[in-house]
């Protein structure tokens, strides 16, 4: 009995030690951002979509967003557009390691980059002719970064479908010198009004497994 008894419990530490030391991929989530689709369907003034996947290292998640960005700002003296493209990387922690489904709860940092044109027009007095006009200033591949600090919920819904969330806090925007205008609007960033900007995703996955995951191995309180 003594010797079964510590095989049980041997078998136990090294089947412990095997996941929490095990950095092989078991899944790829795909998804897409439910507000982007959201506001592209009920407002005039936003046109866009965003891809998001990540892959599992143990606890660490990497992380890759790409997606489309087309914002409408209109006023009195003249209306601002920008179209464009972006995407984010970085790496999600987990922080439910003993969860049995395998959800979700991470913080974790991403590191942005946009490219993207933009279109400004404007109505202004012209002293020499005494008269208004319309003028017109444009410029195209603009490129801006910018870094983000992300905590979320990753939830699995039924069998391959999970959703989740991601809250955003976004600093240290930098874009590329343009004469006449300073951009009023980045793709994936936001407005640029703000030393920083918190942004909102609500997310729908599909996770494709790439192999059988490790049992979650919850020891026994005595």
């Amino acid at each position: 009995m003594a010797i079964s008894g510590f095989s049980q419990s041997s078998d136990s530490v090294r089947a412990d030690s095997v996941v929490k030391h095990s950095y092989i991929p078991t899944g790829i989530r795909i998804g897409t951002d439910a507000i982007s689709l959201f506001k592209t369907q009920f407002q005039d003034n936003f046109s866009g979509w965003e891809v998001n996947a990540d892959v599992d290292f143990y606890r660490y998640y990497l992380a890759l967003d790409y997606g489309s960005w087309a914002r409408t700002f209109k006023s009195d003296s003249g209306n601002y557009s920008n179209d464009g493209t972006y995407w984010r990387v970085g790496v999600d922690v987990n922080f439910l390691l003993k969860d049995l489904d395998r959800n979700m709860f991470f913080l974790g940092a991403r590191y942005g980059k946009a490219n993207f044109s933009e279109n400004l027009n404007v109505v202004a007095y012209n002293d020499v002719t005494d008269a208004y006009e319309n003028l017109e200033y444009a410029h195209s591949g603009i490129n801006a970064h910018w870094f983000e600090l992300t905590t979320g919920l990753r939830v699995k819904i039924w069998r391959m479908i999970w959703m989740g969330y991601t809250a955003r806090f976004k600093f240290g925007l930098k874009h590329d010198n343009t004469e006449n205008i300073i951009p009023s609007d980045v793709p994936g960033y936001g407005r640029t009004n703000k030393d920083s900007y918190w942004g909102f995703n609500y997310q729908i996955f599909i996770r494709i497994p790439v192999r059988k995951q490790p049992p979650v191995i919850v020891r026994d309180k005595k």
